[in-house]
């Protein structure tokens, strides 16, 4: 028997933009557009917009330019005006609302608020769909566009990773405030909560949360783009390889989620996912959450491949104690620093 009997709430309904800082943009665009098949659609002040060749919208990121690495904000699409009235309300009452922001490039209003760690989010509903120019769409009709012949191309945004001082209190604050609803989690020997999945409808999850050994939160671990195909994740290691981009870790796979994946470092110093295989979808509408051990923790994150480096526990962006850009291994070594008190 189900003893999930909360009531779902299905208010939100995807993660729809992603702003990344990098002190690098035009590398970074490079990275997303040349290797990665991106498209860009707009450039305002110090920001550049662009979306996968199947997000909907006139954007799914936004690369702006800052001197630490890290995330701007995650924007997520409300079901509908009304559902973005009820998150709106709950979230002020909560008091963790920052207040309205005027659209930008194909969004709309959008509501800006924090989670508990101080990490900035916006929920909005207004969006420009993307209307292809004559030479970029497809004969299939169902699709947005054309499949772009540069670089080997995403297809969309997929999720996000932020690491928290408490994992337990920001799943709470995603559950109670915005209705998703938890996947998977790991609980450590001493009952702490030390990682969860948690989605919106059925992918297997929208946003990860896992606890922040340097004890900041509020970071960003990463941000994930799909394939949906292991060839086109193949692919993009040989290109990126032949590029100089640094690999972390990968091709592998993860139990959680069950999806096979890459992670690398754009230039400007932020870890990315690459997922060919995606996560499971959940249709079960009395899914009970996977809880994952201390004596399974391994196997959690790595079902095959290579082992993740030690750094993946601990690194993210912006660095804590950093005051300058530096290269992605320079990060790495900045960080481990950071960990073991030499600030």
């Amino acid at each position: 028997m189900t003893t999930n009997d909360a009531e779902p709430i299905f208010d939100v309904a995807e993660l729809a933009s992603f702003e990344l800082y990098s002190p690098d943009v035009d590398a970074t665009v490079r990275f997303f557009c040349d290797l990665l098949g991106m498209i860009e659609t707009a450039r305002s002040g110090d920001s550049v917009f662009l979306r996968g060749w199947e997000d909907p919208y006139g954007h799914s990121l936004k690369v702006t330019h800052r001197q630490q690495a890290g995330m701007g904000f995650a924007g997520w699409r409300a079901s509908s005006p009304a559902a973005l009235e009820r998150r709106v309300a709950a979230i002020e009452q909560a008091g963790l609302g920052r207040g309205w922001v005027e659209g930008e490039v194909g969004m709309g209003p959008a509501y800006e608020f924090t989670t508990p760690d101080g990490a900035v989010q916006r929920l909005g509903w207004e969006v420009d769909y993307y209307a292809p120019p004559e030479a970029e769409r497809s004969i299939v009709l169902n699709r947005v566009q054309r499949r772009p012949l540069r670089g080997v191309p995403i297809r969309s945004l997929d999720h996000i990773n932020l690491l928290s001082k408490d994992v337990t209190a920001n799943k709470r604050f995603y559950a109670d405030l915005l209705g998703f609803r938890l996947s998977e989690h790991i609980i450590a020997g001493d009952d702490t909560e030390m990682g969860a999945w948690l989605r919106t409808l059925t992918r297997s999850h929208d946003v990860a949360l896992v606890k922040d050994a340097v004890g900041e939160g509020g970071r960003l671990h990463h941000v994930a783009f799909l394939y949906g195909n292991l060839q086109h994740l193949e692919d993009a290691c040989d290109v990126l390889t032949d590029h100089g981009i640094e690999f972390e870790a990968g091709p592998a796979r993860h139990a959680i989620s069950q999806a096979q994946f890459i992670y690398v470092f754009e230039p400007g110093g932020n870890r990315i996912e690459l997922v060919g295989v995606p996560g499971y979808q959940i249709t079960d509408p009395s899914w009970e959450p996977v809880l994952w051990a201390q004596d399974a923790i391994d196997n959690a994150i790595i079902w095959y491949g290579a082992d993740l480096p030690a750094e993946f526990d601990t690194y993210a962006t912006p660095l804590v104690g950093a005051t300058a850009y530096r290269t992605p291994n320079r990060y790495v070594a900045a960080e481990a620093a950071v960990l073991f008190g030499a600030r």
